[in-house]
């Protein structure tokens, strides 16, 4: 079957082919790690603003209701190969550097569609889906070009991560494609990524052949333990306002990412390819506001935070921008899952993918939703959040109901973990519409717009953007009883209806249908470390430590 549908791919791309690349847009995913829910100031947020993504936002449609599986490699891999991380192997924890396994080989990618489709396909900045064998690696996998690390995360300066488990070195993680990359040394690496995307936005300028380009920041996940939170100096002073000083220096992480995201559209619209383009910015997971990794980001009013099943570690912030959206400067409410990009964005391109393949996706074309016009009505929709039978979790979310058995580090992090700061203001609250039109995200949108972007309708969207708690109270302990919301009127999960008689078929559907879904899932791709992975035996770099032996001191 794999080669049927390989050969019915090949042969429907290159009928796109012959469309004429000029009428295919761009493709650029601008995407954060590990930023809060409520770390964008378009949802009202004032304690530091992020005006060049709010101007995305506002120019282009706020996707209200994003969501991603709570960690890292299962969100990357659901993103880029279209399915629930329960059909690729990925839904147990992340790939840790040392460990000898990754997202399934076998899996066609969407790096892999949009190049066999004629795209030029680039990743910049993090993979983590896996790099202990060649094969397993960006440019193995559908990419023609990557320029940055392989592994979970690295310093921002030097580039080197040491995994927090006993008996590995300090090593080295940052590639142009298969080779090691060392120009550059104390560069900061939000800004070194970012100038390679406008390199590669400049370059394709003039060219027939439409760009597909994937910016993984770093940002805003931790460096090593030693060093957590990092950001240049002059970029922390602005912030001195913020009282506690962990948070100071995630301000200025966030802030160097916003600033990317004006200067990735900047470039775009600068070299004549804006118009012809789509935008989405998005965070992988929720924040990690305490714990392991944490980085004062927040989630609020969101319970829960990254790797936890609770809307704060699934629900993140992302907006989208394309001239063909006939809804610009609108909210998007449909429910839309990081797999859905591959079909969605394959449908705007006008790549027609095989039935076969289609079939293995659990992702949805929601392109005609996204591109219509604000009264579209949703699709319903069913999300898997977490079906992980190693930590026997499972959160199901069918139209307007959430359904949640079991939860992650003993409960822990089920709570709402952090508030708004009501005394650290901003300063540039106070003329915030201004800063977000004089930001050179709008100045570029701004050209492109359907209506004139009003300090009223700033006002107005940001309002509306804006998640509100019930009076509800019913709470509900996962690791001893069942919990079901009612996710359209309670995000903030709040009151548990599992004991509502009214509500008794909806949990016994919900019940079995999780029972369905885990009959069908694939076992943990998950192996055991290996110690020749340490970096020490790899002249100190993070290498395919499967194939390359061992360098002896």
């Amino acid at each position: 079957m794999r080669g049927l549908s390989a050969f019915l791919l090949l042969l429907c791309l290159q009928r796109v082919k012959s469309d004429g690349a000029a009428r295919r847009p761009n493709i650029i995913i601008i995407m954060a790690d590990d930023m809060g829910f409520d770390d964008v100031s378009f949802r009202g947020g004032r304690e530091f603003l992020t005006p060049n993504i709010d101007a995305l936002a506002y120019h282009g449609r706020i996707l209200d209701r994003l969501y991603a599986p709570a960690m890292c490699t299962p969100s990357r891999g659901a993103l880029l190969s279209g399915r629930y991380p329960i059909h690729t192997g990925t839904q147990h924890f992340v790939i840790s550097n040392e460990e000898p396994w990754a997202l399934k080989p076998n899996i066609t990618l969407m790096p892999k569609i949009f190049k066999e489709a004629g795209y030029s396909t680039n990743l910049v900045g993090k993979w983590h889906l896996g790099f202990s064998r060649p094969e397993y690696t960006p440019t193995h996998r559908g990419f023609d070009y990557h320029y940055g690390y392989w592994g979970a995360y690295i310093d921002y300066y030097q580039r080197r991560s040491k995994m927090p488990v006993a008996n590995y070195s300090l090593g080295y993680d940052f590639r142009r494609n298969m080779e090691l990359e060392c120009r550059d040394r104390g560069v900061y690496v939000t800004d070194l990524l970012t100038t390679e995307a406008e390199r590669l936005i400049k370059e394709q300028a003039g060219k027939e052949q439409p760009l597909f380009l994937m910016l993984s920041h770093l940002a805003a996940h931790t460096a090593n333990e030693d060093d957590p939170l990092q950001a240049p100096e002059e970029e922390i002073r602005k912030f001195a306002y913020i009282k506690d000083p962990n948070r100071r220096k995630y301000a200025a992480m966030i802030s160097k990412l916003d600033q990317s995201v004006g200067r990735v559209i900047s470039t775009l619209a600068s070299t004549d390819q804006l118009e012809n383009s789509i935008v989405i910015f998005y965070s992988d997971n929720g924040a990690p506001s305490v714990g392991m990794f944490a980085n004062t980001g927040s989630n609020w009013p969101l319970r829960g935070q990254k790797n936890t099943p609770w809307e704060g570690g699934v629900r993140v912030a992302g907006a989208i921008w394309s001239s063909q959206l006939k809804a610009r400067g609108t909210k998007f409410t449909q429910p839309i899952y990081v797999a859905d990009w591959l079909p969605t964005l394959a449908h705007a391109a006008g790549i027609e993918m095989p039935h076969p393949l289609l079939k293995e996706l659990d992702g949805i074309d929601l392109w005609p939703h996204l591109s219509g016009t604000a009264d579209t009505p949703h699709v319903p929709r069913e999300i898997i959040h977490i079906l992980d039978d190693v930590w026997r979790v499972g959160s199901l979310m069918m139209g307007q109901w959430k359904y949640l058995n079991g939860t992650t580090s003993a409960g822990q992090y089920d709570s709402v973990l952090t508030y708004r700061e009501l005394d650290d203001l901003d300063p540039r609250e106070s003329h915030y519409a201004v800063t977000v039109r004089n930001s050179p995200a709008s100045r570029a949108l701004s050209h492109l717009d359907l209506r004139r972007l009003t300090q009223q309708r700033i006002t107005n969207l940001r309002r509306s953007a804006a998640v509100r708690c019930g009076d509800f109270q019913t709470s509900c302990n996962p690791l001893l009883e069942e919990c079901l919301y009612n996710i359209s009127m309670d995000p903030c999960e709040q009151d548990n209806l599992v004991y509502s008689k009214s509500h008794s078929e909806v949990l016994d559907f919900l019940r079995q249908r999780l029972r369905e879904l885990r009959a069908g899932a694939s076992p943990p791709g998950n192996r055991a470390s290996m110690p020749s992975a340490d970096p020490a035996w790899h002249s100190c770099a993070w290498e395919a430590f499967e194939e390359q032996r061992p360098k002896s001191g």
